[in-house]
């Protein structure tokens, strides 16, 4: 396991940098770990939770909702804390390949989601909560290792690759699903017309229920090479003194937040339009599943389309990052997030913007009716910007951050934009619940964008 010199980090000396193998190994990890969030919280496994398993579409993502809600509240709480412990030993690796073994676990366990199944609600919900800390810690030190590998002016493009990488990653994943494994219970054909591979039973949805052990398996190969060839710091000290030392550096770092105000806002703004962001993704396939009557072939071509505007949105907003600075990007992203959102709330399946439309037809071509186009369209606006916006903020904290406390501070990063992630899903669980509507629990995150753009504003960079 490769180490960064000592030295390369003191004053006045030169920063040298790792080989393109390095860089290259580390930007793999988005595409290690991105099908758990696209295969197991947006486009397969979710939906098929929420219209297979749980009593109904609207039970079943107020209960996913309260899941993401008990896994965002453990990440909030622990992430500064890891992050400082982190800064203050030195090493990174063995951080990821903890949570790594976390995510590998526990999303294995979701095999066992039989349909109709009741008694599995409850374990199903636990690892699908579980999976959700193993990706969020193990993302959070991959992030601290990358002021260290390109100078500070291509960090942006570095950022913006790394999530593009990671959305071709979860297309290819998708097509791998949809293509030779998840097939339509009626047909028993894949959306290429192919039976399953491996036997998978169409009828007890076997090829929805293998993207758990498909994402352990896929994660635990591509990450790989990040472990062979990307260097980490040295350890500095031992774990209990580091405990202690990155204790105390964090409660220092968080008094210190009041004199840093650009550093403060931005945390805060994190805060608000990441858990608006992640409950959009988190609830996209489940709101399509109920609204359209989607299963999983339809979901799954959505969520390839969504990706692929996602992996372009990120590569060109790692190229505005470097030319026009992160705020912009951020800025523009959310615009194009809060004007799509609306829409969608304006979107039913027999209407579009207040315009009557002819509802779906059972046995139609895929997507043949003007309201599942016109998702499909606001769905890849969202995508689209969703990846710079992501990619942008993480580039932000690292330009408005102290060098030496960056795991630290993309613990802080982590949590804001955990902290009150359990609200998001937890007020659209709640509100869905009470009204019995998925239209009205999706309208909070209109308020979560407005926000979290006024707060933007206040950043200087």
């Amino acid at each position: 396991m490769t180490t960064i010199a000592p030295d390369a980090r003191m004053a006045g000396v030169p920063r040298t940098y790792p080989p393109r193998a390095a860089v290259v190994s580390w930007i793999f990890f988005d595409w290690a770990a991105q099908p758990y969030f696209t295969l197991i919280t947006t486009f397969v496994f979710a939906p098929y939770f929420a219209t297979n398993i749980a009593p109904n579409p609207a039970a079943g993502q107020s209960l996913w909702g309260f899941a993401m809600a008990a896994a965002g509240l453990a990440i909030a709480l622990l992430s500064p804390v890891l992050g400082a412990i982190a800064d203050a030993s030195g090493r990174r690796k063995p951080w990821i390949a903890g949570f790594g073994t976390l995510l590998l676990l526990a999303s294995c366990t979701l095999w066992i989601g039989k349909p109709g199944d009741p008694s599995v609600i409850p374990p199903l919900l636990t690892a699908v909560a579980l999976a959700s800390v193993g990706a969020e810690f193990a993302t959070l030190f991959n992030n601290a290792m990358m002021p260290t590998l390109v100078p500070p002016e291509r960090i942006g493009r570095l950022s913006g690759t790394g999530w593009a990488t990671g959305y071709v990653g979860g297309i290819v994943s998708l097509v791998i699903v949809l293509g030779l494994l998840a097939a339509n219970p009626e047909t028993g054909r894949t959306l290429l017309g192919l039976s399953p591979l491996f036997g998978l039973d169409p009828v007890s949805h076997q090829g929805d229920r293998i993207v758990g052990p498909l994402t352990g398996l896929w994660f635990v190969i591509f990450v790989t090479p990040l472990f062979l060839f990307t260097p980490d710091y040295p350890a500095k000290r031992p774990l209990r003194e580091a405990l202690r030392e990155g204790l105390l550096e964090l409660k220092q770092s968080i008094k210190s937040l009041p004199k840093q105000p650009s550093l403060a806002a931005f945390l805060l703004a994190n805060m608000i339009y990441t858990d608006g962001l992640v409950s959009l993704f988190a609830f996209g396939g489940i709101y399509a599943a109920g609204t359209f009557g989607w299963h999983t072939i339809q979901i799954g071509t959505f969520g390839i389309m969504l990706a692929i505007a996602g992996a372009f949105g990120a590569w060109l907003g790692g190229k505005l990052d470097d030319r026009l600075g992160p705020k912009r990007v951020i800025a523009g992203s959310m615009l194009v997030l809060l004007l799509a959102v609306a829409a969608i709330l304006l979107v039913d399946k027999d209407s579009v913007l207040f315009v009557k439309v002819a509802p779906p037809q059972a046995g139609a071509p895929l997507f043949s009716s003007a309201a599942e186009r016109a998702y499909l369209v606001l769905g890849c606006l969202i995508g689209g910007a969703g990846g710079p916006l992501q990619a942008a903020s993480r580039t932000l904290l690292i330009r408005l951050a102290p060098k030496d406390r960056i795991a630290q501070y993309f613990g802080l990063f982590a949590l804001t934009g955990k902290v009150t992630s359990f609200i998001g899903p937890l007020l659209i669980g709640m509100i869905t619940a009470v009204t019995a509507s998925q239209k009205a629990g999706m309208a909070v995150l209109v308020v979560f964008f407005v926000t979290g753009l006024a707060l933007l504003m206040r950043v200087r960079e």
